[in-house]
């Protein structure tokens, strides 16, 4: 009994050992992105994204926990404008502050996730003017840990993050294209 008890402790620890392994051969840095062409001019996209309160019109994170706790501060709009948020299992907590806003192109966040997990990363939004309106991307980007690495063996974190881009851009295009 003893014995077999024995082989189980050392498989659970090879298993164990070889995820662990196998995770820090994965890529040190991620990027996820997605990107959607809205009929409306950049400058009216640009302003929906550059003022964090109006996030709650087309942000999917805002729905996910309709008693999450907000809190503004710094700069109305633009660099240096910070948003903070706690709320449930579905949206964590956590703090984002644009960092770089280049009308009407580009916006830099800084993104700093506290809870379930700890993360800091990097969101942009970049809008690139077409003829009849923009092509918008929204990606993050940053630093893989290794438990974001173990993670990503058994969860597409690209289809959980892209699938909210993907939602968030679908809402800022009916916002915009109004």
């Amino acid at each position: 009994m003893l014995k077999t008890f024995a082989y189980i402790a050392v498989a659970i620890v090879v298993v164990v050992a070889g995820i662990l392994i196998y995770a820090a051969t994965r890529p040190d840095t991620f990027r996820v992105q997605r990107t959607a062409t809205i009929k409306a001019p950049p400058e009216k996209i640009f302003a929906l994204i550059n003022d964090l309160r109006s996030w709650s019109l087309w942000s999917p994170y805002e729905k996910k926990d309709p008693a999450m706790k907000r809190t503004f501060s710094g700069a109305a709009s633009g660099k240096g404008a910070i948003y903070e948020w706690d709320g449930d299992k579905n949206v964590g907590k956590g703090r984002m502050e644009i960092t770089e806003a280049t009308p009407p192109s580009k916006i830099l966040i800084k993104l700093d996730f506290i809870s379930p997990f700890e993360g800091h990363n990097t969101a942009e939004f970049t809008m690139e003017p077409r003829s009849d309106g923009a092509v918008v991307t929204w990606a993050m980007y940053g630093s893989a840990s290794l438990m974001m690495k173990v993670m990503g063996l058994f969860m597409n974190m690209d289809n959980m993050i892209g699938n909210d881009f993907a939602a968030g851009l679908a809402n800022l295009k009916a916002a915009t294209e109004k």
